[in-house]
């Protein structure tokens, strides 16, 4: 479906009104493309004493060895100060750490700068999350870490309870549409149609919403990863026709033979939308390479990681050639008016604009207790 645009198109932000700012880390090796190396990262923390520990642990103002916070919402993490912890790693999550690219984090808040806990309560099996990311959306399954941008829930509370939607709006649009939408039907179709201001284009045609949610779902279903393992069309598919090196150290691309060369390494065929598919001005294949070759300052807990190029890596890089490969083809190519608009004046009208205040604020979550600093039980 191509790209729609008409005057008075209502804003994200009123269509999924409860937003939180992207957890900001404040260090870098809290995350890492591999688990099992935050783990070693950790071992060496705990291990370190004193000046070794705080150098190792790099503080912030946000956090040092003596700052006193609780527990990541879910997590069984300790909650005594660093300067004095012990004991194994949090077990790591995988997380959202760039556009398309998925890695892992150590689930401890007294690491994170800004760990955003109302995101945590909410993340679950059946949470979706809408990112704002620099020049296009993306949706995810996973704890997203992009910055800049904003983060909204597509539920308020876990379970799949309580739709982050402006209050009404699934019941207007049933009654335009004939029949109420799901609430992922609703972002599938903000997915799809949502323009570079963060408008998005409502309709009260059921045959134009249906091409919308359609092309939207396949939309979350690339981006979320779950489920069966993308294709390309015509039985392509990309696969390694020269052994990738042990520590490959650059990233080329053959336009003629549809080539991506890691060093002397070779995979083929990767469609050239793939390679140029870029992701606030960056190339996505380009960024998630060097996430996992760069190196770190020596000495440095970032430093401690795989001296050689892992098969779990390889089999990422497949997959995600052909995820942007086929996300290519489903950008909009042009514009055309949307049939029977539904507006932000129509839902004004309605009662459905503006939105609560309550609607902005995250609902509130007590399905537990939450430890807080030094153990002790934390208040909601």
């Amino acid at each position: 479906m191509p790209c729609v645009t008409h005057d008075d198109a209502p804003p994200l932000a009123d269509l999924m009104p409860w937003s939180v700012a992207p957890p900001r880390l404040g260090r870098g090796w809290p995350a890492a493309p591999d688990p099992a190396f935050l783990k070693a990262r950790w071992d060496a923390l705990v291990k370190a004493e004193g000046p070794d520990r705080e150098a190792l642990f790099e503080p912030s103002r946000s956090r040092t060895l003596h700052t006193a916070v609780g527990q990541l919402p879910g997590r069984t993490g300790g909650t005594e100060k660093l300067l004095r912890a012990s004991g194994p790693c949090p077990e790591p999550v995988r997380v959202l750490h760039a556009p398309f690219d998925e890695q892992w984090l150590i689930p401890d808040q007294r690491l994170i700068d800004a760990a955003r806990p109302e995101l945590w309560r909410v993340a679950d099996e059946q949470q979706v999350f809408l990112v704002e990311a620099p020049e296009t959306l993306l949706v995810t399954s996973l704890l997203p870490l992009l910055r800049p941008g904003r983060v909204r829930p597509l539920f308020r509370r876990p379970g799949g309870r309580e739709p982050n939607l402006a209050p009404g709006l699934l019941e207007h649009l049933g009654t335009r549409l004939g029949d109420a939408p799901a609430p992922l039907d609703v972002l599938a179709w903000i997915t799809a149609t949502a323009r570079p201001d963060l408008t998005v284009p409502l309709t009260g045609d059921a045959e134009a919403w249906a091409r919308g949610v359609e092309r939207g779902h396949r939309l979350l279903w690339l981006m979320r990863r779950d489920g069966e393992r993308p294709k390309l069309p015509g039985g392509r598919r990309p696969y390694v026709r020269a052994p990738l090196p042990s520590r490959p150290l650059t990233l080329d691309y053959d336009g003629d033979e549809e080539a991506l060369l890691l060093d002397e390494g070779r995979i083929s065929p990767v469609p050239p939308e793939a390679w140029d598919f870029e992701a606030g001005g960056v190339r996505v294949l380009e960024q998630w390479f060097a996430a996992r070759v760069t190196e770190a300052e020596p000495g440095t807990l970032a430093a401690i990681r795989p001296a050689t190029w892992s098969q779990t890596w390889t089999s990422e890089l497949l997959e995600l050639i052909t995820v942007l490969a086929l996300l290519a083809e489903l950008r909009p190519s042009d514009e055309q008016a949307l049939p029977d608009p539904v507006t932000a004046a129509e839902l004004r009208a309605a009662g459905l604009l503006p939105v609560p205040t309550t609607a902005r604020r995250p609902a509130s979550v007590l399905d537990g207790p939450e430890e807080g600093p030094e153990g002790q039980l934390a208040l909601l």
